[in-house]
Parts: structure tokens; C-alpha cells; sequence
């Protein structure tokens, strides 16, 4: 069984850099073929799609965030970590970890089956 698990804190305050590790089991995550992701749902709307690290390490970002998202790995741990830069309240949002068959969304996510595990979500607050 595959398990996706969140982490980190709740609470970040303006300008500073969000940082969120995801611990994956019962998975490889240099298994071929799988992209390991970060998608947020910010209060009162839908999911937004932030970035990916792919099996072999390359990452993704979503352009509508610029330079400011960082997605590393640990494949030691079997982790992946997103690092968001100068946040502000419009990045609070419930964080979620997830794993995909291709490096970007093809459709919406809302209603997406492009994901077959996901993490609980973490609630993140940028608040000063």
C-alpha cells in the first residue's frame, strides 16, 4: 500500500520560505515512470497545481509561480520536498503530496483521476 505523508509547519509568516516534505512508503520514489507532486487548495477554491520531481530527479514548476517554487529530493529517505519562496496570505492553503503518471496536470484537477495516492493534506497559514 502506498502512503503519501505531509509535513511541516503550520504557520509561516510573510516573505519568509514555506517548506514542506512529503514521506512516501510502500513506493519507490525513483520508480520509472511516476512524478511525485505538490498540489495546494487555497480557502473557498479548487486545487492548483504547483510543481513535480520526476523518478530521475528533474523538476517541474507551474509558470504562474515563477522562480519561487524549489522541489527537491531525498531519495535516501524516500522524501520529496517543496520550498516556496516570499509567501504572502494569498499562499495559505491546504498542501497536498501526490503521485502522478505524467509531469503536469492534462486536465483540470478538480475531479482529476491522474493521481492514485495522495497525502492527507497539511494546512499552511502565511500570517504574520
Amino acid at each position: 500500500q502506498v502512503q503519501l505523508q505531509e509535513s511541516g509547519p503550520g504557520l509561516v509568516k510573510p516573505s519568509q520560505t514555506l517548506s514542506l516534505t512529503c514521506t512516501v512508503s510502500g513506493a519507490s520514489i525513483t520508480t520509472r515512470n511516476y512524478y511525485w507532486t505538490w498540489i495546494r487548495q487555497p480557502p473557498g477554491k479548487g486545487l492548483e497545481w504547483l510543481g513535480a520531481i520526476s523518478y530521475s530527479g528533474h523538476p517541474y514548476y507551474s509558470p504562474t509561480l515563477k522562480t519561487r517554487p524549489s522541489i527537491s529530493r531525498d531519495t535516501s529517505k524516500n522524501q520529496f520536498t517543496l520550498q516556496l519562496s516570499s509567501v504572502s496570505p494569498e499562499d495559505t492553503a491546504v498542501y497536498f503530496c501526490a503521485r502522478g503518471s505524467n509531469p503536469r496536470p492534462r486536465g483540470p484537477l478538480n475531479g482529476t483521476d491522474e493521481y492514485d495516492y495522495w497525502g492527507q493534506g497539511t494546512q499552511v497559514t502565511v500570517s504574520s
